[in-house]
């Protein structure tokens, strides 16, 4: 009878998090993991996660949207302490003053974006969906820069742009505050997103792409080394950034290269 294959190319969506846990445990020699010890997995595999996003470790986890602009206000109930201008994106729905959906999130044309970490790029959109749809870039300032400004209410189509970055939430502050005209178009934005959290549900599957799922194993496995086996510890880091590194280098896109060699003759006048 001749070799069939799956067909199916979700193993990734389909790795739980009790068998990455198990698979983790397992190369510590541990066999059998269930309270405490997956409790402790499941924290340390945040962690773990967490430190990806300091190594800058979330580039598949960069979305885009738009922003509807409103006219010489923003869409910020909580935007009052600095004027006009102002944009939120906060952490979780939790996190929002009162609960539940903020009245001041996107809401044309996606729904509410919660997890940004940071904001990228962004650019003043007009003519949304058509076929006259133009970008132009804005320019991103520092805090200093914007302090400086004399007039923050005054009223155009925005030209600069600041992010901050708080624990609950990210601020994107656009200059100046959009007018009639600008109330008409959008923002475009590119947000980098933060991995989602490991939660008590271990059915669920993890948040990030197929090619860092041995880096991501071989992470928790040196991480509980740290609390169950330690005389392997420094062997299974090795392992870890042997995995991390050739996961990170295969993420991303070849692009052409072309070098010129630049012609130099000093003494032609």
């Amino acid at each position: 009878m001749a070799n069939t294959t799956s067909g199916t190319y979700t193993f990734d969506q389909t790795f739980a998090i009790d068998e990455i846990i198990a698979d983790a445990y397992e190369r510590i020699g541990l066999v059998g993991s269930a309270g405490h010890q997956l409790y402790s997995a499941r924290r340390s595999l945040n962690i773990l996660f967490q430190e990806w996003g300091n190594r800058g470790v979330h580039f598949w986890q960069i979305g885009n949207t738009n922003i509807n602009l409103i006219q010489g206000s923003t869409t910020n109930a909580d935007a009052t302490a600095e004027g006009s201008g102002i944009y939120t994106f906060y952490r979780d729905s939790g996190d929002v003053p009162g609960g539940g959906e903020p009245p001041q999130a996107v809401t044309a044309p996606t729904t509410n974006i919660y997890g940004i970490t940071d904001i990228l790029n962004c650019t003043y959109r007009t003519n949304y969906n058509l076929t006259a749809q133009a970008d132009i870039g804005l320019t991103k300032i520092s805090r200093d820069t914007y302090s400086a400004m004399a007039n923050k209410l005054g009223q155009g189509t925005p030209t600069q742009w600041w992010v901050q970055r708080f624990i609950d939430k990210v601020t994107l502050t656009i200059y100046p505050i959009p007018d009639a005209t600008a109330a008409a178009n959008y923002l475009n934005i590119y947000y980098v997103r933060r991995i989602q959290d490991v939660d008590s549900t271990y059915t669920d599957a993890t948040d990030l792409p197929y090619r860092f799922l041995p880096p991501m194993v071989s992470g928790l496995s040196f991480y509980l080394s740290m609390k169950y086996a330690p005389q392997r510890t420094q062997e299974l880091k090795l392992l870890y950034e042997d995995e991390f590194a050739r996961a990170l280098a295969e993420d991303g896109s070849a692009a052409s290269t072309y070098i010129t060699p630049k012609a130099y003759y000093p003494e032609v006048t």
